[in-house]
């Protein structure tokens, strides 16, 4: 039973935090006057779409940021999704592994380009996906011809394995990694949700032979859309920008396309929003975890469980998580602080459970079925 004195207590929390306030949304992007500066530079430049040294001044600082040797300014998360899959190999009728407890958009990218997921189940302390559950699937279904891994019950290749880091918590990436490289299976790692979070210092998004970002609306920095590529291949993040920008051979004049390209491109005017969004990202961060310590301080002692970073892995913490007993306490929290002006939301629905991904091979997925029952997201926001 979800008491009115838990309600009240989160309120307390957000309106000293925040100030008093009758509706506190779920994670709301914070702006300045640098936001508008850099804007107005922008527009006066003329130089607003895909075309800036904004852009450039982006990529720059999130190799900086992240430690990658390369990063890839586009449109949004999906598209650099899509884009790192083809990358990695993905084709046409192959199969990429990835877990069912995610957002649409990692599936999505997985169909543009013409592939089939298979769902793995995920482990129940960071909502990533899991490395026993990958194991086992490959060890049961899949063998290696020719150094390339196939599905020996489908007869498909197996071209990629995606994990995404949940809410900004690190999937166990260092034993993932592993089994791909024992069974030869490219890592793109979905890390939209994950700028600023760690693994031994190392960010996510840069153990694989891709990662991606997303810099939507709702993330911890914005660009009003925006994602970006990592990689620490030359050759890949050449092609990348290439294909980004409608696969365009580099000339003064002429237009020649030699292959299927997208129209992907970071706009300049984007890349300015974000620029003023990356210099202020570890003031937002430590702005988000002062909120996250008061939460952790106040359900210490209910019995409500605080989704908290393992050590040595340091999150962002942009949703942060709770989990509650059952479907139904789940229900009843969501329905009590969203009809008193506390924005919350339960986890997505699981991948196989939607009309387009029903027919796709699964293993069992047990920890998605429980975490799916009990997940709810609270007021997450930073402030300055």
């Amino acid at each position: 039973m979800i008491s009115l004195e838990i309600v009240n207590g989160l309120k307390s929390i957000l309106e000293d935090f925040y100030g008093k306030e009758d509706f506190y949304p779920l994670h709301i992007p914070v702006f300045d006057h640098v936001e508008q500066q850099y804007l107005k530079e922008c527009i006066e430049s003329t130089f607003v779409s895909s075309v800036g040294k904004q852009i450039d001044e982006v990529e720059k600082m999130l190799v900086e940021y992240t430690g990658a040797k390369y990063a890839v300014a586009v449109v949004n998360g999906t598209a650099a999704q899509q884009v790192a899959l083809r990358l990695a190999g993905v084709e046409k009728d192959t199969e990429v592994i990835t877990q069912a407890m995610t957002f649409v958009a990692t599936t999505n990218a997985i169909l543009y380009n013409g592939a089939i997921p298979v769902f793995v189940d995920v482990d129940k302390e960071n909502m990533g996906l899991c490395p026993k559950s990958l194991r086992d699937f490959l060890e049961i279904n899949a063998e290696l011809k020719n150094g390339q891994c196939f599905n020996k019950t489908s007869g498909k290749r197996i071209s990629a394995v995606t994990p995404m880091h949940t809410y900004g918590f690190a999937a166990s990436i260092i034993e993932i990694k592993a089994v791909c490289d024992e069974w030869n299976i490219p890592l793109v790692e979905d890390s939209a949700e994950a700028v600023g979070s760690f693994v031994d210092g190392k960010h996510l998004g840069t153990f694989g032979l891709l990662g991606v970002l997303s810099f939507n609306g709702n993330k911890v920095i914005t660009a009003g859309g925006g994602g970006a590529i990592l990689t620490n291949d030359e050759e890949l993040a050449k092609k990348a920008k290439y294909l980004t920008t409608t696969a365009k051979v580099p000339h003064k004049w002429e237009y020649v396309h030699d292959e299927m390209g997208y129209n992907y491109r970071m706009p300049n005017l984007n890349a300015s929003l974000l620029k003023a969004q990356l210099e202020k990202l570890p003031t937002l961060l430590a702005s988000k975890r002062e909120l996250t310590s008061r939460y952790i301080e106040f359900f210490s002692d209910k019995s409500i469980e605080f989704k908290t970073e393992q050590a040595p892995n340091k999150t962002n913490y942009w949703l942060n998580t709770i989990l509650l007993s059952d479907r139904a306490e789940r229900d009843e929290f969501l329905e009590a602080t969203n009809s008193n002006g506390i924005m919350t939301r339960p986890a997505w629905t699981l991948m196989n459970e939607l009309p387009m991904f029903k027919e796709c091979q699964t293993t069992d997925l047990t920890n998605s079925i429980w975490l799916a029952d009990r997940i709810v997201n609270i007021t997450s926001s930073p402030k300055l």
